[in-house]
């Protein structure tokens, strides 16, 4: 009986054998689970890396010169809630080094409420306790400093160059996704409102994808050279990239780095006055012998308009329901340069410093007449 069942065993163990091994080729991979046939994988493998192309290349040039000097910003906060409790926020944002002692370059609005401290992580994930040296709310900028050893600053370029269409590069930290880059172009070159309602005069506009946490970070050339100071993007209420992000121009905080360091704020230049735009229609309204201008309501006293002989309105009108004061000086012209409403002020001011010397060009009632006067230091005045 043995003998036998050993037999059987045999006989079934070789019939399996001759049977998968002679089978045709086609049939080899017939499924004796499903019943079903499947082929084998025939998988082709690249034989060594892809090249790069020179697109290619270059942008992996900019992101690993680049990302040594890009930094994350967290600002931490202690706010009060509806009950009057206190309650820790944090808040995420970009920025970049501007030299080896450590100052960081990031937006204002990142910063602005951090009452228990900012920090800023390399990009080798090393975590350090920044000072804020300086703030200017007016074009969104603060100035940080931290203490590291080996750091890598940025190269910072001239934006007072720049062409619509010209490749550009975001580098950040958006939504908390530490080291992203983002590609696109300059889409434009306009002057816009930033979030304090201030001018920012010639905003550099881009499709390169623009995200909350990108605030602060670099906007580069295809060099890797620093243009703009990501800032903001327009987001018709989705709080994300639709494609229209702006930057601060560089230039405009290279204006302002010498006054952050040595003040911890901006000396903005003043004429000391308290004006009102005139357009066409208003200025045929009131008589007014040009188009438009910045008409001066009130000067400051003991302001460079005071000094320099300009006079405020005397006496009240009524513009709807706004009081404004008529029969001031209307300003038409700034070193040459047409004014028409206080933000053709405020952009000439952005290439000033309090105590240089700018001639005004005024209209006295019918008179034309161009004045010196010597800048002042802005102290809550328009203009």
């Amino acid at each position: 009986m043995k003998m036998r069942r050993l037999l059987m065993v045999v006989l079934l163990v070789g019939g399996f054998w001759y049977v998968t091994a002679h089978l045709p080729g086609d049939l080899k991979h017939l499924s004796l689970i499903s019943g079903h046939s499947s082929s084998a994988l025939d998988l082709t493998e690249a034989q060594a890396a892809p090249a790069y192309d020179a697109e290619e290349q270059n942008n992996i040039a900019v992101y690993k010169r680049v990302l040594p000097s890009v930094v994350n910003i967290t600002s931490n906060a202690l706010v009060f809630n509806f009950f009057l409790g206190s309650v820790p926020q944090q808040g995420q944002g970009s920025g970049f080094i501007l030299d080896k002692s450590g100052h960081v370059l990031t937006n204002y609005h990142v910063v602005e409420n951090a009452n228990r401290g900012v920090e800023v992580q390399l990009s080798n994930k090393h975590k350090y306790t920044a000072k804020v040296i300086g703030t200017d709310r007016t074009h969104d900028l603060a100035l940080l400093q931290i203490d590291a050893p080996n750091l890598q600053p940025v190269t910072l370029a001239d934006s007072n160059d720049l062409s619509v269409g010209q490749k550009v590069y975001a580098i950040g930290n958006p939504f908390g996704l530490a080291g992203t880059m983002t590609r696109g172009i300059i889409s434009s070159i306009r002057s816009i409102r930033g979030a304090e309602g201030a001018p920012i005069e010639d905003a550099i506009q881009t499709d390169a994808a623009i995200n909350p946490g990108n605030s602060g970070g670099p906007l580069l050339n295809s060099r890797g050279e620093v243009i703009g100071i990501n800032t903001m993007i327009a987001s018709n209420g989705a709080e994300q990239s639709s494609g229209i992000g702006f930057a601060i121009p560089v230039n405009t905080a290279k204006a302002v780095l010498s006054d952050l360091t040595r003040f911890g704020h901006v000396k903005r230049p003043s004429l000391g006055i308290v004006s009102f735009p005139i357009g066409p229609d208003l200025a045929e309204q009131m008589g007014l012998a040009a188009d438009a201008g910045v008409l001066i309501q009130k000067v400051i006293p003991g302001g460079a308009a005071e000094s320099a002989g300009l006079r405020g309105g005397n006496q009240q009108a009524y513009l709807g329901n706004t009081p404004i004061m008529i029969g001031g000086d209307l300003i038409v012209a700034i070193d040459g340069q047409p004014i028409s409403d206080p933000q053709d002020i405020s952009a000439i001011m952005d290439h000033h410093q309090a105590g240089d010397t700018i001639s005004v060009t005024i209209l006295r009632g019918r008179r034309q007449m161009t004045l010196k006067l010597i800048l002042g230091e802005a102290r809550g005045t328009n203009a």
